[in-house]
């Protein structure tokens, strides 16, 4: 078998570990400490996250879509595939590193999505544009680290906290639509988004292409007027 070859290192801001870029052949892999948390052939759930929360966006005039966590720039791809010609879509990537190999070695994978002109990168945590930003958004999609359960960084587990929650019901305008990915099943984190005020959707996807690989959760909670 083709060994793996270490392409990059960059450290996480605030956490003493590491990401690094792995190849093997076409496969891509991006690991936290030995662990791998996103693989080139495993994207299906990211992709429908983006198509589940982008649809309800579809016939808003100049809709503004915040992405928490680039990754391999699929659930990116996937949005500006659905998403009106004159939307905008802010992407919050904490790690200056994975938006380089985005625009390197990662590029090709989803289509070089950074290149599309109708995208903002911000290098910045995401939490800081949520808390800066009140009623600016149609759509906030989060795939920070692995969901609700945080796995490389323990400041992230904020983002799904009952704080977290309502500040990000703010940042949304009316009817605006918070998509979260998750490794697994998480009903404390259900009711929360509940008790903050949405009106709230659960998915059960695949991890692959649709029908293949294990079940990622979707939610999809709902801002009222």
């Amino acid at each position: 078998m083709t060994p793996w070859e270490l392409l990059g290192k960059a450290l996480v801001p605030g956490q003493a570990g590491e990401l690094r870029l792995y190849r093997r052949g076409e496969e891509f892999s991006i690991r936290a400490d030995g662990q791998e948390l996103m693989n080139s052939r495993i994207h299906g759930s990211e992709e429908a996250l983006a198509q589940l929360a982008c649809d309800r966006l579809s016939g808003r005039p100049m809709p503004r879509v915040l992405i928490g966590g680039l990754g391999m720039g699929f659930t990116l791809a996937t949005a500006l595939q659905v998403l009106h010609k004159t939307a905008r879509v802010d992407v919050a990537e904490l790690v200056p590193a994975v938006v380089e190999w985005n625009r390197g070695p990662l590029g090709g994978l989803a289509g070089r999505p950074l290149a599309d002109k109708r995208v903002v990168i911000h290098v910045a945590d995401v939490a800081r544009l949520l808390r800066t930003e009140k009623q600016a958004f149609d759509g906030v999609l989060l795939d920070v680290d692995n969901g609700p359960e945080a796995l490389t960084r323990k400041s992230n587990n904020w983002l799904y906290s009952p704080a977290g929650l309502r500040t990000t019901h703010d940042a949304l305008r009316p009817r605006g639509v918070l998509a979260v990915w998750s490794a697994g099943p998480h009903p404390v984190f259900e009711r929360r988004l509940h008790q903050a005020g949405f009106a709230v959707e659960k998915s059960l996807v695949r991890a692959r292409d649709g029908t293949r690989g294990g079940h990622h959760i979707i939610w999809l909670a709902i801002r009222s007027a």
